[in-house]
């Protein structure tokens, strides 16, 4: 779904660019090049003009609903739950050994006995 929603997203700014370059400029030196086009008059600036207000309000729609979709695949979350994270200021060494050894032992694992000597 949402790749066709971001196809159509990208196909309606394509043709806004165009509908846009195609408006004839108000300013004095972008418009010199003035003449004939395929459309002249009055014609051509409603037409553009509509087609620029359509193409913009599907923009603003398809933006829209492209971030509605997007939210809905994120997962709630709370700032409570979350860990904090290890403080700087701590001078405690970290144990060498895992939670599961301490739990077992009552503390850190004893160090592995030396074979006993061969006689």
């Amino acid at each position: 779904m949402m790749s066709v929603l971001i196809v159509i997203h990208l196909l309606v700014v394509i043709a806004l660019v165009g509908v846009v370059l195609l408006q004839r400029s108000e300013g004095g030196a972008l418009g010199t090049g003035g003449g004939g086009g395929f459309m002249t008059g009055r014609g051509q600036a409603n037409a553009l003009s509509r087609a620029t207000a359509i193409l913009g309000t599907l923009f603003f729609v398809s933006a829209l609903l492209m971030s509605i979709l997007a939210g809905w695949n994120r997962a709630p979350r709370s700032i409570l739950d979350e860990t904090a994270p290890p403080s700087k200021t701590s001078t405690e060494k970290p144990a060498e050994s895992n939670l599961l050894d301490q739990l077992k032992g009552g503390g850190a694992p004893a160090a592995p006995s030396a074979p006993a000597p061969s006689k």
